[in-house]
């Protein structure tokens, strides 16, 4: 079979759609898949109901008893999938809810990451967008409820914040549609376009930053090393946080079969 154009990318998108299925995630291979997280009451649903509409349905994370909520729009005639995280103030996975949606935008392989942050909240809402951001580079952060900061007479340079995150900042008031346009654009840009970001990464102490480094050889051997930052999953694994080694090889074997197939689909595909 000789190789057609876009037979690759087709593959690999296929290869993360297998990945998400583990999460109750089903898309067509034209959609783009959008991870929705935030504290909760940052207006995080607000966002999630003014862009997907009546587009959208709720059932169970699988094996869960918290609600998974997802809902379609689209922009550009292109389409997306948004898809609502459990509200949470950690990723380290103190509760069901920081589990989902840590494992989510680690192993999910969501194509943007949008982080809801409440514009009167900043410097508490700011640790999870932090977390976020060691994970991965795809993340665009949603600065809602700025008419509640303009109330409080609180002014904030979001530019200079753009600056300072490395990612794109966007602010809004959902609920009046504000700045939801902006919003969509961000996302098409990061997800469809393929914008880099370069998000700024928590200093760590000498000695923690040398244990990172003896730990990255082995973890770049892990297929997981394509989809999530080598040194997070180096920093979870310092914290002998046994039931995330759990999940992290249970990720990995299952990458491993993913990447197997492919491997083999790519194979056929070059024939």
């Amino acid at each position: 079979m000789k190789l057609k154009i876009g037979d690759s990318s087709n593959a690999l998108k296929n290869h993360g759609r297998v990945m998400r299925e583990q999460f109750g995630i089903r898309t067509t291979a034209e959609q783009f898949v959008i991870a929705l997280a935030g504290n909760p009451n940052v207006g995080k649903s607000t966002v999630f109901n003014a862009l997907t509409g009546l587009h959208q349905h709720t059932g169970n994370w699988p094996g869960k008893t918290v609600d998974n909520a997802q809902g379609n729009y689209s922009y550009r005639n292109k389409p997306f999938l948004l898809v609502d995280l459990p509200g949470t103030y950690s990723l380290l996975a103190h509760s069901v809810e920081e589990e989902i949606a840590r494992d989510f935008i680690c192993f999910g392989q969501p194509d943007a990451i949008i982080v809801v942050l409440d514009a009167t909240s900043l410097e508490r809402n700011l640790n999870l967008a932090l977390q976020v951001m060691e994970i991965s580079s795809k993340v665009i952060i949603c600065v809602n409820l700025i008419d509640e900061a303009r109330k409080k007479k609180l002014n904030i340079n979001f530019n200079e914040l753009q600056k300072e995150l490395g990612v794109p900042v966007i602010p809004t008031a959902a609920r009046n549609g504000e700045g939801l346009q902006e919003l969509q654009n961000a996302v098409y840009t990061m997800a469809v376009e393929q914008k880099k970001t370069w998000p700024k990464q928590v200093p760590y102490s000498e000695e923690v930053e040398q244990a990172i480094c003896a730990l990255l050889p082995k973890i770049e051997e892990l297929d997981l090393a394509r989809v999530v930052n080598p040194k997070w999953l180096a920093l979870r694994l310092l914290d002998s946080d046994l039931s995330f080694i759990e999940t992290i090889s249970r990720y990995a074997a299952r990458q491993k079969q993913d990447t197997m197939a492919l491997q083999h689909q790519w194979g056929e595909l070059t024939l």
